[in-house]
């Protein structure tokens, strides 16, 4: 049966993981592809990652919110509060932190790195944990979008 909830709640996790995995393996990818200028390309990337963590986190805190007051069980036993809370908690930690890390390394060395430098293998890193991060949420929202959001006795 046709429900508003479950409608919302497949529009806002539509809009959240779509956007994770156009972006994030399709359209930064093509930047770095097209565009000549690596620099640019990691701006107008990172611009678009800030933005799609805004969005995650305004979406995954409404699917969070509404699926805790649909429940039909204690919340706590839900498997899909805790994915959620997890992909939240990793797209809070990318903005929050990672980001902000990696902003300041850029902004110490506004020629670029050099190859070899602390900065560069830092910077290196904290990219791959940030990958990792946003691999991580990507597949969760997957698992969501395959499995769905339903809890509540409909």
């Amino acid at each position: 049966m046709f429900s508003y909830m479950g409608a919302g709640q497949r529009i806002v996790l539509t809009l959240w993981v779509g956007g994770l995995w156009s972006v994030g393996y399709m359209v930064a990818p093509m930047l770095f592809h097209t565009l000549d200028d690596r620099r640019l390309a990691g701006a107008i990337a990172g611009e678009m990652f800030s933005v799609l963590n805004y969005i995650g986190l305004v979406c995954g805190t409404l699917l969070l919110v509404s699926v805790i007051a649909g429940a039909a069980r204690p919340w706590l036993r839900i498997w899909q509060i805790w994915v959620l809370a997890a992909m939240l908690l990793l797209t809070g930690i990318g903005e929050f932190i990672l980001q902000p890390m990696m902003q300041a390394l850029k902004a110490a060395a506004p020629q670029g790195f050099t190859p070899d430098s602390t900065a560069a293998a830092r910077f290196g890193m904290l990219h791959g944990v940030s990958s990792t991060l946003f691999l991580a949420t990507s597949l969760l929202g997957l698992v969501l979008v395959i499995f769905g959001l339903k809890t509540s006795k409909e």
